[in-house]
């Protein structure tokens, strides 16, 4: 098992995640994070520390494109390990669907 995070972080970006990771296997993209799903430890702190709930086990239905996406990504973009603010707009983001295809970027982050 490891943690994935889905589109529900996309335009919000909260990074409390971040911060709390003991293994630093997030990865910061545009406008959301992912998580290495190989660099996972499975521990879980991070789960609880989403204000958006974007972060789900992968052995939750349905989560195989999540799962996919992070490997891909986390390959791509830098990683981070020290949280910033979270973009000024992010609370008017936190509850829109469909942020995937309305939002997502491929575009890297700047990382740490």
């Amino acid at each position: 098992m490891t943690y994935v995070v889905t589109d529900a972080c996309i335009k919000c970006k909260y990074m409390d995640c971040v911060e709390v990771c003991p293994v630093d296997c997030f990865y910061e993209g545009d406008n959301m994070l992912v998580i290495n799903p190989s660099e996972c430890i499975d521990c879980g702190v991070c789960e609880p520390e989403c204000p958006a709930e974007a972060i789900l086990p992968d052995t939750e239905n349905g989560l195989e494109k999540w799962l996919e996406l992070n490997t891909t990504f986390s390959a791509q973009w830098p990683n981070i390990t020290r949280s910033r603010a979270a973009p000024a707009d992010a609370d008017e983001f936190k509850s829109v669907e469909g942020k995937f295809e309305k939002f997502f970027s491929p575009e890297p982050g700047q990382g740490d």
